[in-house]
């Protein structure tokens, strides 16, 4: 069950799942309001990301944003790290940028070891 975010997940209201009682898909994407609101983030902060080229939302055909919702945690990570080391949105940026490619790397070597 999906955590109670005003978000219907594709469930009529009252009734179940919606369409024949088949289980919703859950989608990898989120929209701008709901973005701002589990992530925290000032619209004008989001809009500046945007801009640096760091978030690359998708656009509607109605000229809204869909996110990806990995893009929520690593907006957290980036608030924490700008806060906590007091740096601008691009030093910060950076830095996330690099502990992802450390994550990402650290799960291939973990890979490659285990086919030994």
């Amino acid at each position: 069950m999906y955590p109670d975010d005003g978000n219907d997940h594709g469930y009529d209201r009252g009734q179940g799942p919606a369409q024949g009682g088949e289980l919703p898909i859950r989608s990898e994407f989120i929209a701008w309001a709901e973005f701002l609101q589990v992530s925290g983030v000032h619209p004008s902060r989001l809009g500046e990301l945007i801009e640096l080229g760091w978030l690359e939302p998708r656009r509607t055909a109605g000229e809204g944003y869909l996110f990806r919702r990995v893009d929520v945690y690593r907006t957290r990570k980036l608030e924490r790290i700008c806060a906590d080391f007091e740096l601008n949105s691009l030093g910060g940026s950076i830095v996330v940028d690099l502990l992802d490619r450390i994550d990402r790397l650290e799960r291939r070597v973990r890979e490659l070891e285990a086919q030994r």
